[in-house]
């Protein structure tokens, strides 16, 4: 069918190198089982980085459940996938909260990102991917990538690691233990386990050692309080849609479903995270063809195109932004079924999810130091995702074009360089080292002698290796399935 919703039945039990292809589907008893499955590997992820962006994570579980049919309606089921919350917005959204941007004007600029996506899927649709290595080569994408990354390091230094310093220390190490020390699954979701140690330990640290002094994000002074507050977990009902976006009579906010708006200065902010976007898109795409045996290249615009529509969907109420997610890829691997079945029960369950203010208010309960131990590495995680790019399609930073302008770009944005263009407007840190990176790569390209252009084609540059390689994927979401992909 167009939609690609007439799945085919396999019936009885599956050879030992048999697949259910995206077009396919098994009984629906397992297929639900399977769909659970894709929800696991997602969950985490999905509502840690709403949390860091200051977004309600209840939203953003169910719009990412509402933008995953959206994809799959507009890729016709072609392309399995499921759209999870994506950290690729986090320093945008970071640098517009550090400028007194409110949630409304996080989502209008994420909004507007997922409308540029979109259209660059559109582009790409009818023009070829072609066009898009030669104004995104693996050495400016993986410059955009790290500083994105390393951009955050100020917000894990100066809000969430000082909430609780130990815990946030303790959840660091058992991260870094669930990454390294143990295979498959559990290395894959080494986050939402670090969460759950963290927030167990920050629980036995209240009944035994109790409250704790410290300055809670946001504030301005020490006070002193519970390291895990779950007051707001038995006042909230068990099935009811998120709550509006309120502002408490100090000023703070309480971040719920909402309008966006527009304001061109956090915009500029957010936009370089399309250039993540377009990297993940890619790999993911490639993934599922490598593994699945399809050529996947003529749906690859479909695909970038789709993710921007989840994105505008999911932003339009205030949700978070949304990303195909390399978690779901290793459910795929190791089940060998590649339904889009399963992802519209997983999409389903995560409405139901959505659909639970006491769910939401559970996950926004976890303590701020706990989110001090995740972020310090997955902040470092993003940043290295750039380095991989790099490495793996060969960049050769002996050769000045390579070298000179992406640095610039990088510096300027991991040390939040700032530039006055007028009274009101800034240009800084991501955004003003995408633009550095970009344009100064090209311009080096333009007046560069031809042999060290010849270089450039041979390692990554314009008409060199593509942005993703062959079954590699960039820029997934929690990095652990990304940098440990060998390990299943």
């Amino acid at each position: 069918m167009a939609l690609g919703l007439g799945w085919k039945v396999k019936e009885g039990a599956l050879g030992l190198d048999e697949v259910v292809a995206p077009d396919e589907r098994l009984d629906w008893g397992r297929t639900v089982g399977l769909g659970a499955q894709h929800v696991v590997a997602m969950f985490g992820a999905t509502f840690v980085f709403p949390l860091i962006m200051g977004l309600n994570p209840q939203l953003a579980i169910m719009m990412s459940g509402i933008a995953t049919i959206a994809f799959l309606l507009i890729v016709q089921g072609r392309v399995p996938s499921y759209l999870g919350t994506s950290a690729a917005f986090v320093g945008g959204v970071a640098a517009i909260r550090a400028q007194g941007g409110d949630s409304a004007e996080v989502t209008g600029a994420i909004l507007v990102s997922g409308l540029v996506l979109a259209l660059v899927g559109l582009a790409i649709h009818f023009l070829g991917s072609s066009v898009l290595h030669k104004v995104l080569p693996p050495v400016v994408t993986g410059a955009v990538v790290m500083l994105i990354g390393f951009n955050l390091a100020p917000v894990v230094a100066n809000i969430y690691w000082p909430q609780d310093q130990w815990v946030a220390l303790a959840t660091m190490l058992f991260t870094i233990v669930c990454a390294v020390a143990f295979k498959g699954f559990i290395s894959r979701i080494a986050i939402f386990l670090a969460l759950i140690f963290g927030t167990a330990l920050s629980w036995i640290l209240d009944k035994t050692a109790g409250p704790i002094t410290s300055v809670l994000g946001g504030a301005t002074e020490a006070t002193e309080h519970l390291r895990w507050n779950t007051a707001g977990i038995g006042e909230a009902a068990w099935f009811g849609f998120p709550a509006e976006t309120i502002f408490n009579a100090d000023g703070t906010e309480v971040p719920g479903w909402h309008a966006p708006s527009f304001s061109t200065a956090a915009i500029l902010l957010v936009l370089p995270a399309v250039i993540a976007l377009i990297a993940e898109n890619t790999g993911h795409v490639k993934a599922v063809a490598e593994m699945t045996g399809a050529d996947l290249d003529k749906d690859m615009g479909r695909a970038i195109g789709a993710d921007g529509v989840g994105t505008m969907i999911a932003s339009s109420v205030g949700g978070s932004p949304t990303t195909t997610y390399a978690e779901n890829i290793g459910v795929m691997a190791a089940t060998r079924v590649y339904s889009t079945a399963a992802y519209y029960v997983a999409a389903i369950v995560a409405i139901l999810f959505g659909l639970s203010p006491k769910f939401g208010a559970l996950v926004a309960s976890v303590p701020g130091g706990v989110l001090g131990g995740i972020t310090v590495v997955l902040y470092g995680m993003i940043g290295l995702l750039g380095a991989k790019i790099w490495k793996e399609n060969g960049v050769d930073f002996a050769n000045p074009i390579n070298l000179v302008p992406v640095s610039a770009g990088i510096i300027i944005g991991v040390g939040d360089v700032k530039m006055q263009l007028s009274d009101d407007f800034i240009l800084s840190g991501i955004a003003l080292g995408t633009i550095v990176a970009i344009g100064a790569y090209h311009l080096a390209r333009a007046i560069a002698p031809a042999d060290l252009r010849d270089r450039a084609d041979g390692d990554g540059g314009p008409g060199g290796t593509a942005i993703a390689t062959g079954d590699r994927v960039y820029g997934d979401e929690d990095g652990i399935d990304d940098l440990y992909q060998d390990k299943r």
